[in-house]
């Protein structure tokens, strides 16, 4: 080949690359998708989990939900108050200083405490054994089975099932509530990290049934509601909720419980 035709090649090449830059500059432009810059500096100071308990797919879409005004600062269980107070810097609100949570399994129904109707042989998985006759081998239908359904969705190590019930770890948990989402008994609710009296059953049989069934069940006796100076705690359907928002943590519910079913931490 003479240098002429090299010459032709090179700038056919170039022409050609110069075509297509252009090309590709204008297509950039028309198919430019706009992002605000909000949104990635939010993305930037959340935890990067993804754990889903903010409701959101992931933190992708929690930023993006925040910065469109969609989701509230203080969405991300994981990053928590100081988490919160970035993002409500880089948004220009005021963090709402949300309190911390964590997950608490309602039962105390240990294997030394609740009775046994049979043995059961199958799938080591919660939701399997609340299909089978009686609502699993333990007499009591609303407790614990387990069998640690949550303990398998935990990406943080934050539960594990001790002496035939589910215990969470409080230092660990982030509060991301796929273990409460996996309990097919819904006995797992998230509750205030600073709370410090705790209802640990989930029963709503009455009492005679449950003595049957547990020594360590709610009774709904009311006693621990006569003693409530602040009125948070009552009872319904046989068995003892606490408001966390009027609880003063005076320990008198749990000091006046006849079944001691009511834990101080």
């Amino acid at each position: 080949m003479n240098m002429m035709g090299i010459l032709l090649a090179a700038v056919m090449v170039g022409a050609v690359g110069i075509i297509i830059g252009i090309l590709l500059g204008i297509a950039s432009e028309a198919f430019k998708v706009e992002v605000d810059e909000r949104e990635i500096l939010v993305r930037g100071e959340l935890p990067g989990n993804n754990c889903g308990g903010c409701g959101y797919a992931g933190c992708d879409a929690l930023a993006k939900a925040i910065a469109a005004g969609e989701a509230p600062v203080g969405a991300c269980p994981v990053g928590g108050a100081p988490v919160a107070d970035k993002i409500a810097a880089i948004m220009g609100v005021e963090s709402a200083g949300a309190d911390k949570k964590v997950a608490f399994v309602k039962c105390k129904g240990t294997c030394d405490k609740t009775r046994v109707q049979y043995r059961y042989y199958g799938l080591d998985d919660c939701s399997g054994v609340s299909v089978v006759p009686g609502h699993g081998e333990k007499a009591c239908a609303y407790g614990c089975m387990g069998y640690g359904s949550c303990v398998k969705v935990c990406d943080f190590d934050a539960i594990h099932v001790v002496d035939g019930v589910a215990v969470v770890d409080k230092e660990k948990c982030v509060a991301c509530g796929k273990c409460a989402a996996a309990c097919p008994n819904h006995l797992i609710e998230l509750v205030p990290y600073k709370a410090q009296n705790l209802v640990q059953c989930n029963s709503n049989a009455k009492g005679k049934d449950v003595k049957l069934a547990c020594d360590a069940g709610c009774i709904g006796c009311m006693m621990c509601t006569k003693v409530c100076e602040s009125g948070a705690i009552t009872v319904t359907n046989n068995l003892a909720h606490i408001d966390y928002s009027k609880c003063t943590n005076c320990g008198k519910c749990a000091a006046k419980c006849p079944v001691k079913v009511i834990k101080t931490v």
